[in-house]
């Protein structure tokens, strides 16, 4: 792949498989054409093959692209556009970013879990109070048992914890995704591999199961994540084709 016609024809076949063509791939075009043949079918076949629609797997972009653990605007502001021809709703995307917000939890989940557990060492043992036993049923209420870290919160900060069951039920009482998008959306925010929460992983497969998502559709979920990797070359391609075009002009 070597003339001008070839590239400009795998251009068109890249972008007709993922529908956009960024950037850094020119680079990649240019240096490692076979590599960036190869992973786009690679990249393009969840999409070909996997039970998931073209607005699903956007919702799933536009979560992993806007996270905090990840904030990748170029990718951001593709996946957004592509999500809208999609027919995705304004309102859709913003809820999205909205369950992204809430991957913050993981740290609160991690941290408790280990106060919990040098808590126990020492012998010390939390106690719920009436108030914390109730914002815990309110969990319980939307999502089943609560987990022991969330046990641990309501014991140290009933207050807190009942402000959280507000904010869950006011995100499922307004959502308008159904409760296996919702699923599957936090759960590409924990297997990313900017994030790679597995104790969220494993909570988002088995609320995905219970919601009715099929383990294909899970499956296709750390499919479309895995594709973060190539943001490796987002930055680096273009400043290595730089710095070697600078070098060669001295």
């Amino acid at each position: 792949m070597k003339s001008e016609a070839e590239m400009q024809a795998f251009k068109r076949r890249y972008i007709e498989a993922r529908g956009y063509w960024a950037e850094f791939n020119d680079g990649l075009l240019e240096h490692v054409p076979e590599w960036l043949d190869a992973y786009l079918a690679y990249s393009s076949t969840p999409a070909r093959t996997g039970p998931l629609s073209a607005r699903m797997r956007e919702l799933i972009y536009v979560a992993v692209d806007g996270s905090t653990t990840h904030l990748f605007q170029a990718g951001l502001e593709i996946h957004i556009r592509i999500a809208l021809e999609a027919g995705c709703t304004p309102a859709e995307l913003i809820e999205v970013l909205c369950i992204a917000t809430l991957q913050g939890l993981d740290s609160v989940a991690m941290g408790m879990d280990l106060l919990g557990e040098e808590l126990a060492r020492r012998g010390q043992a939390l106690t719920t109070s009436a108030k914390g036993a109730q914002a815990l049923s309110r969990h319980e209420a939307l999502r089943g048992a609560s987990p022991r870290w969330l046990e641990a919160m309501g014991a140290v900060s009933p207050e807190w914890t009942e402000a959280l069951a507000g904010v869950f039920e006011t995100a499922d009482r307004t959502s308008a995704l159904t409760r296996a998008e919702r699923a599957l959306i936090r759960l590409a925010l924990a297997s990313s591999p900017t994030h790679l929460a597995r104790q969220a992983v494993r909570a988002e497969v088995r609320e995905a199961l219970d919601a009715g998502a099929s383990p294909e559709e899970i499956a296709q979920v750390f499919q479309l994540v895995a594709h973060l990797g190539l943001h490796a070359c987002s930055e680096g391609v273009p400043a290595i084709v730089r710095a070697a075009a600078e070098r060669d002009q001295a």
